[in-house]
């Protein structure tokens, strides 16, 4: 068994910057009825839903793998720590800084490719604030590494508190109910929270060195590409959608879809939370000689703590609806599978470290290329015939097929004794307690109170058994105890 001090370190990190995101995510919902209600169509969130899908693209294409090698790099015995992050900083800022220059000058014609002819401002400041966003992930690495979650945290606070207050000022207050004033707040939001993070993070040691630029290219640009096809494999259903559904409502279509996936976002608030303090937990513990039993019981928990997220989202559902306008409900059939499509990212995610830590990245590219070749396919197949529920479930097989080519091929390159007993038995009764659920509510009981109340028996009785079998921490504390007293 890993030492527990490395699971209470993990989750002490794991809870700082997941308060952080839940609290930025939980306010970032505010703006979804927000904008349902003060835009003036569904179709103008399309656009909304249609243009954050390109700059997540844009963001890992601009980052390119750099963020997972200075982390790699930097918890290197030889390399100098400074110096890999003097050298990724300005390389970041340069090629962010050359990309925004370009796409501002070159703004009409990829608005015209992207069908935005009338609207080029959306294209430069779009552009403009991706390229902030992708020179400050290196600054926020450092942060994560240098083990100041409360800092990082406040930051990223910050952007959320400040895009709010822009939006309520614009689409409020001043009752401007025009798309553009979306990406405005967006734009300014990420220009002061950037200012607010270089004070804590512009280098002071260290030196530029092309030799160890080279060495990171080299570990992270096969990162790209499998940074680029992941992300396709989780934006390409909001990109390619416009394009794929054959009627004239598909933009509108596409915001009841992208409003929807936010009501499952609590699922990706914690597998974000949990990256954010597993990444430099895996490669600062990968010398450590019980870091494969910590690898083990990290996935078991995330597992066993995903499957509850999506219990209480699945049962307290008739609440989280109330994120979204009504407008939108139409599509909240889609939110469970949304959520395993979470899980089974977030456990591609853990799996994900067999093929870093031992600088056999291209494994990872080959998982994200099928992974896009399976959801490209299933949305050029299904979108035209049964829309948004195509594009949902290509997600879901996706991450269900490269996580496991991820396992099978990852335990034979590089073993970890995964707990497969006890994750199957959660498995099997997240799954159970699930088909209870909806059989009452096909069957027996409709109303939304008196559903949310078995709901409630149901992830109790979840609890319980976590709590039996494998919350062990306040037993073990208790024992610790009696053992210092003896």
């Amino acid at each position: 068994m890993a030492d527990t001090s490395n699971m209470k370190s993990l989750a002490k990190d794991t809870a700082i910057y997941g308060l952080s995101s839940i609290i930025g995510k939980f306010l970032n919902y505010l703006l979804v009825p927000l904008y349902t209600y003060a835009l003036a169509r569904t179709s103008d969130y399309g656009i909304v839903t249609n243009l954050y899908a390109w700059t997540a693209l844009l963001l890992v294409i601009l980052t390119y793998g750099m963020e997972t090698g200075f982390f790699r790099f930097a918890n290197r015995e030889d390399y100098n720590p400074q110096q890999v992050y003097r050298t990724s900083f300005f390389t970041l800022l340069a090629t962010s800084t050359l990309f925004a220059v370009l796409c501002v000058v070159f703004r009409q014609p990829i608005a015209n490719v992207l069908g935005y002819a009338d609207h080029a401002e959306f294209i430069a400041l779009m552009a403009v604030t991706v390229a902030m966003d992708a020179f400050a992930c290196i600054p926020f690495a450092y942060l994560r590494y240098q083990k100041r979650p409360m800092v990082f945290a406040a930051l990223k606070l910050l952007f959320v508190v400040l895009n709010i207050a822009f939006n309520l000022l614009f689409l409020v207050v001043l009752g401007k109910n025009d798309v553009v004033y979306v990406f405005i707040s967006n734009i300014l939001a990420t220009a002061i929270q950037t200012l607010c993070l270089l004070p804590f993070t512009f280098p002071k040691g260290g030196n530029y060195s092309w030799p160890v630029l080279k060495e990171m290219l080299r570990y992270s640009l096969p990162l790209l590409v499998l940074g680029v096809a992941g992300i396709m494999n989780q934006t390409l259903d909001r990109i390619l959608f416009p394009y794929l559904y054959p009627y004239e409502d598909a933009e509108a279509q596409l915001g009841i879809y992208g409003a929807c996936f936010k009501v499952a976002m609590v699922m990706m608030m914690f597998t974000q939370a949990f990256r954010y303090a597993y990444e430099p937990f895996v490669f600062a513990k990968h010398k450590d000689r019980q870091s494969v039993e910590a690898y083990a019981d990290a996935m078991k928990y995330y597992i066993i703590f995903s499957y509850m997220i999506m219990l209480i989202v699945i049962f307290y559902l008739d609440i989280f609806r109330y994120i979204i306008a009504p407008a939108y409900w139409e599509g909240l059939k889609i939110v469970p599978v949304v959520l395993w499509t979470y899980v089974f990212q977030g456990i591609y995610f853990n799996l994900s470290f067999w093929y870093k830590l031992t600088d056999e990245t291209k494994w990872g590219a080959w998982f994200s290329i099928i992974g896009l070749i399976i959801t490209f396919v299933l949305q050029i197949v299904g979108v035209p015939r049964i829309g948004y529920w195509a594009s949902c479930g290509s997600s879901l097989v996706c991450y269900f097929c490269i996580m496991l080519l991820s396992y099978f091929i990852g335990q034979k390159k590089a073993p970890i004794p995964y707990d497969l007993g006890r994750i199957g038995i959660y498995t099997v009764l997240a799954i159970a307690l699930l088909a209870v659920y909806y059989a009452i509510r096909l069957y027996y009981v409709s109303n939304m109170w008196a559903l949310m109340g078995i709901g409630t028996v149901l992830l109790l009785i979840y609890c319980g058994i976590l709590y039996k079998f494998d919350f062990n921490v306040f037993r073990n504390r208790r024992g610790n105890v009696a053992d210092n007293k003896n």
